[in-house]
């Protein structure tokens, strides 16, 4: 006799019957869903002047909140540790097929195995990304340089105090920081030369979160040459302006690119690695450095990202970060790049005017760095008041950050403030 097997919907006394999963959220819960509500009209009603933000499109959105969020997808592309991922390959895949596009690595008849750049996707954000970049090329205790924190660095770039290791990269390896040159308030290229020789780091970083200054690229590449050291450039903040060839590239001149996703590129909160297979200066797969070949940086850089660092990849944001390349892949986008640069641009214009003093008088990128304890104009504040400022602007509807400028001692009390300038206003065809 043959066993007729209910519709699970029918099989009584089941514990989760009563749970369909179609509830939305102002229903299932309202407190949090109020939460959001207010957070969306705070966003839509406030001027955001904050330079690692931006707003992501619908169609990253939708991508991020899809049923892409229940797969678990531990390994690479054709090398899964569950089954049923074969969708979510051809995700990934298309993801860093538009990626290589996007930024010219890659020819139209190429394969992603024939390219001469690579990419990972699946960095959950850019803090782990450069963790991997760090895990993948050198062993611990091994030196490294960045671009020293109060004067525009990141933290993962290696800060420490003279009495406290901050940063995990300054905890695991061996890090001496770069500056400013105290008049020019420029990256002083000529002491991290002499620097360099002293200290013979292996990899030198290339990035900036606070210095509104272009990086000479190709100075880097010299100095790292000159001490056999592999560079890493961080073009988290300025990926959107490189894609859209507003600014300079540093593909010609790194080993090594990372970068987030949700700042000026408009994406999810992700990261991404990029990656040399072949040497500068041919197609041939050559020493990148006297530590690394080429050939290595793949295998070194995604066993890093994986197992070292994480488990499974969130395969909604990876599509979401192929939404945003696409997107970025248009003349709509470099018109919108061009645009914040003269956004910024006419900002700091406007502040000069008011007796506000710029470091540097100026900037090349998406924002400017206000000095509030060296400004004219400053009425009634003092060394110190960024963090005033701030509190000040959010009642007023203005979000901003504060930010250390040359001679702060704290960064909770600085005498800075980051204004970033993503925001623009269509023109009518006639006022353009």
């Amino acid at each position: 006799m043959r066993t007729v097997r209910q519709p699970i919907s029918r099989v009584r006394n089941t514990r989760f019957s009563s749970w369909t999963g179609k509830e939305p959220l102002k229903v299932k819960d309202p407190a949090l869903w109020t939460l959001i509500s207010e957070e969306k009209k705070r966003q839509l009603t406030c001027l955001e002047l904050i330079a690692s933000q931006n707003f992501a499109g619908r169609s990253v959105l939708e991508c991020v909140g899809s049923c892409l969020t229940n797969n678990y997808a531990e390994g690479y592309p054709g090398s899964r540790y569950y089954g049923g991922n074969y969708i979510i390959d051809k995700v990934e895949r298309l993801a860093q097929s538009r990626l290589l596009d996007l930024f010219r690595l890659k020819k139209p008849e190429q394969s992603l195995e024939e390219a001469a750049w690579g990419v990972n996707v699946q960095p959950y954000s850019g803090s782990p990304a450069n963790l991997a970049v760090y895990t993948g090329l050198l062993n611990p205790h091994d030196r490294l340089m960045g671009l020293y924190l109060p004067d525009g660095g990141h933290l993962t770039h290696g800060f420490a105090t003279l009495t406290k290791k901050i940063s995990a990269t300054s905890i695991f390896f061996e890090s001496m920081p770069y500056k400013l040159h105290p008049e020019t308030e420029l990256i002083d290229y000529d002491a991290l030369q002499r620097d360099a020789l002293n200290f013979y780091p292996k990899l030198i970083i290339a990035g900036i979160t606070a210095y509104p200054r272009l990086l000479d690229y190709a100075r880097f590449r010299h100095i790292c040459d000159s001490v056999g050291a592999i560079l890493l450039a961080d073009m988290s903040h300025i990926s959107g302006l490189v894609a859209g060839r507003v600014v300079p590239s540093p593909f010609e001149y790194a080993d090594v690119v990372s970068s987030t996703t949700h700042k000026t590129l408009r994406g999810p909160r992700s990261g991404m690695i990029f990656y040399r297979r072949t040497s500068r200066q041919t197609s041939e797969k050559l020493a990148v450095s006297p530590h690394v070949a080429a050939e290595e940086l793949e295998s070194r850089i995604n066993n890093a990202v994986f197992p070292s660092l994480q488990g499974g990849p969130h395969e909604n944001t990876i599509a979401g970060v192929a939404a945003m390349a696409l997107e970025a892949d248009s003349q709509d986008f470099a018109d919108y790049a061009e645009q914040v640069l003269k956004n910024a641009r006419a900002l700091g214009e406007a502040l000069q005017s008011r007796g506000i003093r710029l470091v540097s008088g100026g900037t090349d990128v998406h924002f400017v760095l206000v000095d509030l304890a060296r400004s004219p104009g400053k009425p009634g504040l003092s060394r110190g008041d960024g963090a005033r400022v701030q509190l000040v602007s959010d009642l007023v509807g203005i979000t901003l950050n504060k930010n250390t400028v040359l001679g702060d001692k704290s960064a909770l009390q600085p005498s800075g403030l980051r204004l970033g300038k993503f925001e623009t206003i269509p023109l009518r065809p006639e006022t353009r």
